[in-house]
């Protein structure tokens, strides 16, 4: 399955190295998972912090979400204003929604 991983991005490295371990959650569920928020902020790529660089980014984001199967999102740290657009969009798509916690007891809820 072809998964769209949301999961905070800004806020330092603690929120990168969050994103990592939804990776390999998402992995390990035998998944593809595509975070653009981990790839297209990464150094010499685009800025997140320069509207115009983040809404291209976003845009990008959105080509692979058309053809995502479902998208997650990661909220042991909460939900930022990127991931609530992102879910938005998502299920103005109709693509499903899977809440998931990994800290503690690993769970996940679908979203109807």
């Amino acid at each position: 399955m072809r998964v769209v991983v949301e999961s905070p991005f800004a806020g330092g490295f603690g929120n990168v190295r969050y994103g990592r371990e939804c990776l390999r959650d998402s992995i390990n569920r035998g998944e593809s998972p595509f975070a653009s928020h981990l790839l297209y902020a990464q150094k010499g790529l685009l800025n997140d912090s320069i509207a115009e660089e983040r809404k291209k980014g976003m845009a990008a984001a959105a080509a692979w979400l058309e053809v995502s199967d479902y998208v997650c999102v990661y909220m042991d740290l909460g939900i930022t204003p990127g991931m609530v657009a992102g879910v938005v969009h998502a299920t103005r798509l109709g693509k499903q929604i899977r809440l998931r916690w990994i800290r503690g007891i690993r769970r996940e809820e679908l979203v109807e």
